[in-house]
Protein backbone atom coordinates (compact mmCIF):
# COMPACT_ATOMS: atom_id res chain seq x y z
CA UNK A 1 0.00 0.00 0.00
CA UNK A 2 2.62 2.18 -0.42
CA UNK A 3 2.83 3.28 2.82
CA UNK A 4 -0.46 4.85 2.91
CA UNK A 5 -2.64 4.96 5.73
CA UNK A 6 -5.17 2.41 4.95
CA UNK A 7 -6.03 0.11 7.95
CA UNK A 8 -4.52 -3.47 8.10
CA UNK A 9 -7.28 -5.84 8.45
CA UNK A 10 -6.96 -9.34 8.73
CA UNK A 11 -8.80 -11.64 5.93
CA UNK A 12 -10.56 -14.46 6.11
CA UNK A 13 -9.94 -16.60 3.72
CA UNK A 14 -12.16 -19.09 4.28
CA UNK A 15 -14.99 -16.62 2.83
CA UNK A 16 -16.05 -17.34 -0.47
CA UNK A 17 -13.67 -16.61 -2.85
CA UNK A 18 -11.44 -14.76 -0.84
CA UNK A 19 -8.60 -16.65 -1.49
CA UNK A 20 -8.33 -16.40 -5.39
CA UNK A 21 -8.65 -12.59 -4.67
CA UNK A 22 -5.63 -12.84 -2.51
CA UNK A 23 -4.28 -14.51 -5.54
CA UNK A 24 -5.54 -12.05 -7.86
CA UNK A 25 -4.09 -8.97 -6.26
CA UNK A 26 -0.57 -10.59 -5.61
CA UNK A 27 -0.41 -11.51 -9.10
CA UNK A 28 -0.91 -7.42 -9.96
CA UNK A 29 1.74 -6.88 -7.78
CA UNK A 30 0.10 -5.76 -4.21
CA UNK A 31 2.46 -6.63 -1.93
CA UNK A 32 0.07 -6.21 1.26
CA UNK A 33 -2.82 -8.55 -0.84
CA UNK A 34 -4.26 -10.14 2.36
CA UNK A 35 -5.10 -6.71 3.70
CA UNK A 36 -6.46 -5.65 0.94
CA UNK A 37 -8.50 -8.14 0.26
CA UNK A 38 -10.23 -7.56 3.87
CA UNK A 39 -10.80 -4.33 2.81
CA UNK A 40 -12.06 -4.89 -0.43
CA UNK A 41 -14.20 -7.42 0.68
CA UNK A 42 -15.83 -5.33 3.26
CA UNK A 43 -16.44 -1.97 0.25
CA UNK A 44 -17.88 -4.66 -1.57
CA UNK A 45 -20.76 -5.54 1.27
CA UNK A 46 -21.75 -8.12 -0.02
CA UNK A 47 -21.92 -7.42 -3.30
CA UNK A 48 -19.85 -9.89 -6.34
CA UNK A 49 -20.48 -6.83 -9.10
CA UNK A 50 -19.47 -4.50 -6.53
CA UNK A 51 -16.32 -6.61 -5.62
CA UNK A 52 -15.51 -6.98 -9.41
CA UNK A 53 -15.62 -3.27 -10.45
CA UNK A 54 -13.34 -2.30 -6.83
CA UNK A 55 -11.31 -4.94 -8.13
CA UNK A 56 -10.56 -4.27 -11.73
CA UNK A 57 -9.47 -0.65 -10.44
CA UNK A 58 -7.06 -1.92 -8.08
CA UNK A 59 -5.75 -4.86 -10.38
CA UNK A 60 -5.00 -1.11 -12.79
CA UNK A 61 -2.74 0.57 -10.25
CA UNK A 62 -5.32 2.77 -8.91
CA UNK A 63 -4.46 3.38 -4.92
CA UNK A 64 -6.91 1.22 -2.53
CA UNK A 65 -7.85 3.98 -0.72
CA UNK A 66 -9.15 6.14 -4.55
CA UNK A 67 -10.80 2.24 -4.91
CA UNK A 68 -12.81 2.30 -1.45
CA UNK A 69 -13.55 5.49 -0.71
CA UNK A 70 -11.50 6.24 2.61
CA UNK A 71 -8.24 5.60 4.75
CA UNK A 72 -7.41 4.93 7.98
CA UNK A 73 -5.32 7.04 10.13
CA UNK A 74 -4.95 6.64 13.80
CA UNK A 75 -7.79 4.67 14.35
CA UNK A 76 -9.66 7.75 12.52
CA UNK A 77 -11.81 6.27 8.91
CA UNK A 78 -11.52 9.51 6.62
CA UNK A 79 -12.75 9.78 3.37
CA UNK A 80 -10.90 10.28 0.06
CA UNK A 81 -11.61 10.61 -3.34
CA UNK A 82 -10.02 9.94 -7.02
CA UNK A 83 -7.34 12.50 -7.78
CA UNK A 84 -6.53 13.43 -3.85
CA UNK A 85 -3.54 13.10 -1.86
CA UNK A 86 -3.82 10.10 0.18
CA UNK A 87 -2.72 10.56 3.60
CA UNK A 88 0.49 8.43 4.75
CA UNK A 89 1.06 6.54 8.33
CA UNK A 90 3.72 9.19 8.66
CA UNK A 91 1.82 12.22 9.16
CA UNK A 92 0.51 10.77 12.54
CA UNK A 93 4.03 12.44 14.13
CA UNK A 94 2.80 15.96 12.53
CA UNK A 95 -0.83 15.73 14.05
CA UNK A 96 0.27 14.11 17.29
CA UNK A 97 2.29 16.72 17.65
CA UNK A 98 0.02 19.51 16.75
CA UNK A 99 -2.38 17.94 18.99
CA UNK A 100 -0.04 18.46 21.95
CA UNK A 101 0.71 21.59 21.43
CA UNK A 102 -3.20 23.04 21.30
CA UNK A 103 -3.76 21.33 24.40
CA UNK A 104 -0.49 23.15 25.75
CA UNK A 105 -1.73 26.19 24.67
CA UNK A 106 -4.88 25.85 26.52
CA UNK A 107 -4.78 27.16 30.28
CA UNK A 108 -4.71 24.97 32.32
CA UNK A 109 -8.29 24.05 33.99
CA UNK A 110 -10.46 24.97 30.95
CA UNK A 111 -11.97 22.99 28.20
CA UNK A 112 -14.49 24.88 26.19
CA UNK A 113 -15.20 28.85 27.23
CA UNK A 114 -14.19 30.71 23.87
CA UNK A 115 -10.96 32.81 25.17
CA UNK A 116 -9.53 29.14 26.06
CA UNK A 117 -10.07 27.31 22.73
CA UNK A 118 -6.59 26.56 20.82
CA UNK A 119 -6.66 28.05 17.44
CA UNK A 120 -5.20 26.01 14.81
CA UNK A 121 -4.42 25.86 11.54
CA UNK A 122 -4.04 22.72 9.15
CA UNK A 123 -2.46 24.19 6.23
CA UNK A 124 -1.42 22.28 2.56
CA UNK A 125 -4.29 20.28 4.15
CA UNK A 126 -5.56 17.60 1.32
CA UNK A 127 -8.22 16.17 3.01
CA UNK A 128 -7.83 17.54 6.33
CA UNK A 129 -6.08 14.52 7.86
CA UNK A 130 -3.81 16.98 10.68
CA UNK A 131 -7.03 19.03 11.58
CA UNK A 132 -9.38 15.86 12.01
CA UNK A 133 -7.07 14.09 14.14
CA UNK A 134 -6.26 17.15 16.19
CA UNK A 135 -9.83 18.00 16.60
CA UNK A 136 -10.48 14.26 17.74
CA UNK A 137 -7.96 14.78 20.26
CA UNK A 138 -8.72 18.06 21.30
CA UNK A 139 -12.05 19.26 22.10
CA UNK A 140 -12.98 22.55 21.83
CA UNK A 141 -10.10 23.37 19.10
CA UNK A 142 -10.99 25.86 16.83
CA UNK A 143 -9.70 24.56 13.23
CA UNK A 144 -9.40 25.96 10.27
CA UNK A 145 -7.94 23.85 7.31
CA UNK A 146 -6.55 25.40 3.86
CA UNK A 147 -5.44 23.89 0.31
CA UNK A 148 -4.74 25.08 -3.12
CA UNK A 149 -6.30 22.07 -4.67
CA UNK A 150 -10.71 22.79 -4.61
CA UNK A 151 -10.80 19.05 -4.58
CA UNK A 152 -8.99 18.25 -1.81
CA UNK A 153 -10.46 20.86 -0.21
CA UNK A 154 -13.83 18.98 -1.09
CA UNK A 155 -13.35 16.06 0.92
CA UNK A 156 -11.94 17.90 3.68
CA UNK A 157 -15.20 19.74 4.60
CA UNK A 158 -16.56 16.15 4.60
CA UNK A 159 -13.68 14.99 7.58
CA UNK A 160 -13.98 18.35 9.12
CA UNK A 161 -17.78 19.63 9.33
CA UNK A 162 -17.08 21.57 12.17
CA UNK A 163 -13.76 23.64 10.60
CA UNK A 164 -13.65 26.52 8.38
CA UNK A 165 -11.99 24.89 5.49
CA UNK A 166 -11.18 27.10 1.94
CA UNK A 167 -9.53 26.66 -0.69
CA UNK A 168 -6.97 29.17 -2.13
CA UNK A 169 -2.63 29.77 -2.77
CA UNK A 170 -1.66 29.22 1.32
CA UNK A 171 -2.03 32.26 3.70
CA UNK A 172 -4.16 33.83 1.01
CA UNK A 173 -7.00 31.01 1.43
CA UNK A 174 -7.39 32.37 5.24
CA UNK A 175 -9.39 34.68 6.79
CA UNK A 176 -7.42 37.66 7.43
CA UNK A 177 -8.83 37.84 11.18
CA UNK A 178 -6.60 35.16 12.06
CA UNK A 179 -3.60 37.15 11.75
CA UNK A 180 -1.39 36.55 15.34
CA UNK A 181 -4.26 34.27 16.71
CA UNK A 182 -2.74 31.21 15.92
CA UNK A 183 -1.44 29.08 18.35
CA UNK A 184 -0.51 26.19 16.07
CA UNK A 185 0.21 26.06 12.72
CA UNK A 186 0.39 22.77 10.86
CA UNK A 187 1.45 22.24 7.65
CA UNK A 188 2.53 19.42 5.05
CA UNK A 189 3.41 20.67 2.36
CA UNK A 190 4.48 18.83 -0.60
CA UNK A 191 8.44 18.23 -0.26
CA UNK A 192 9.35 16.00 -3.22
CA UNK A 193 12.04 17.54 -5.60
CA UNK A 194 10.39 17.70 -9.18
CA UNK A 195 12.85 15.80 -10.70
CA UNK A 196 12.40 12.99 -8.12
CA UNK A 197 8.47 12.69 -9.01
CA UNK A 198 9.50 10.08 -11.94
CA UNK A 199 11.02 7.78 -9.73
CA UNK A 200 7.79 7.35 -6.99
CA UNK A 201 5.95 4.85 -7.62
CA UNK A 202 2.91 4.76 -9.91
CA UNK A 203 0.05 5.04 -7.33
CA UNK A 204 1.18 8.63 -6.13
CA UNK A 205 2.75 9.86 -9.17
CA UNK A 206 -0.04 8.88 -11.28
CA UNK A 207 -3.10 8.60 -9.53
CA UNK A 208 -2.34 11.33 -7.27
CA UNK A 209 -2.48 15.40 -7.95
CA UNK A 210 0.68 16.94 -8.89
CA UNK A 211 0.18 19.97 -6.91
CA UNK A 212 0.31 17.58 -3.97
CA UNK A 213 3.66 16.27 -4.40
CA UNK A 214 5.60 18.70 -5.69
CA UNK A 215 7.72 20.82 -3.58
CA UNK A 216 9.97 22.86 -6.41
CA UNK A 217 13.81 21.82 -7.68
CA UNK A 218 14.93 20.63 -4.27
CA UNK A 219 11.63 19.71 -2.26
CA UNK A 220 11.47 22.89 -0.01
CA UNK A 221 10.14 25.58 -2.26
CA UNK A 222 6.47 25.52 -0.77
CA UNK A 223 7.79 25.25 2.75
CA UNK A 224 10.00 28.29 2.35
CA UNK A 225 7.28 30.80 1.31
CA UNK A 226 5.15 29.28 4.33
CA UNK A 227 7.83 29.69 6.95
CA UNK A 228 8.35 32.78 5.90
CA UNK A 229 5.08 33.98 6.37
CA UNK A 230 4.09 32.14 9.45
CA UNK A 231 5.31 34.72 11.99
CA UNK A 232 2.40 37.44 11.35
CA UNK A 233 -0.18 34.76 11.73
CA UNK A 234 0.80 33.44 15.20
CA UNK A 235 0.15 34.12 18.25
CA UNK A 236 3.02 35.13 20.33
CA UNK A 237 4.50 31.60 21.45
CA UNK A 238 2.39 29.81 18.74
CA UNK A 239 4.01 27.14 17.35
CA UNK A 240 4.54 26.29 13.40
CA UNK A 241 5.32 22.60 12.26
CA UNK A 242 6.08 21.35 8.92
CA UNK A 243 6.24 17.53 7.85
CA UNK A 244 9.83 17.17 5.71
CA UNK A 245 12.19 14.46 5.63
CA UNK A 246 14.76 13.06 7.18
CA UNK A 247 17.79 14.42 4.74
CA UNK A 248 15.79 18.09 4.18
CA UNK A 249 14.93 18.73 7.49
CA UNK A 250 18.42 20.99 7.99
CA UNK A 251 17.26 23.20 4.98
CA UNK A 252 13.76 23.27 7.10
CA UNK A 253 15.44 24.11 10.29
CA UNK A 254 17.69 26.73 8.56
CA UNK A 255 14.23 28.58 7.48
CA UNK A 256 12.52 28.83 10.49
CA UNK A 257 15.56 29.98 12.36
CA UNK A 258 15.93 32.71 9.25
CA UNK A 259 12.55 33.60 10.01
CA UNK A 260 12.61 34.66 13.21
CA UNK A 261 11.34 31.07 14.74
CA UNK A 262 13.29 30.23 18.31
CA UNK A 263 13.35 26.77 19.84
CA UNK A 264 14.01 24.75 16.66
CA UNK A 265 13.95 21.13 16.95
CA UNK A 266 13.37 18.46 14.96
CA UNK A 267 11.15 15.33 15.53
CA UNK A 268 11.84 11.61 14.15
CA UNK A 269 9.82 8.53 13.99
CA UNK A 270 11.84 6.00 12.62
CA UNK A 271 8.97 2.83 12.77
CA UNK A 272 6.85 5.47 11.03
CA UNK A 273 9.93 7.33 8.53
CA UNK A 274 8.49 10.42 9.28
CA UNK A 275 9.91 13.36 10.37
CA UNK A 276 8.96 17.19 11.67
CA UNK A 277 10.41 20.53 11.86
CA UNK A 278 9.48 22.50 15.32
CA UNK A 279 9.65 26.03 16.04
CA UNK A 280 7.37 28.95 17.98
CA UNK A 281 7.23 32.46 17.76
CA UNK A 282 9.25 34.41 20.13
CA UNK A 283 6.32 35.71 23.24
Amino acid sequence: MDGRAMSGAATDDGATGASDLVARLRAAGCVFAEDEAAVLLEAAAGSAARLEALVVRRVAGEPLEHVVGWVDLDGLRLAVAPGVFVPRQRTVLLAHEAARLAEAARPAGTVADAASRPVVVDLCCGVGAVGALVAARVPGAVVHAADVDPAAVAVARRNLPHGRVTSGDLFDALDGGLRGTVDVLAANAPYVPTDAIATMPPEARLFEAAVALDGGADGLDVQRRIVADAPAWLAAGGHLLVETSEGQAEGSADAFRAAGLVDVRTLRDDERDATVVVGRRPA
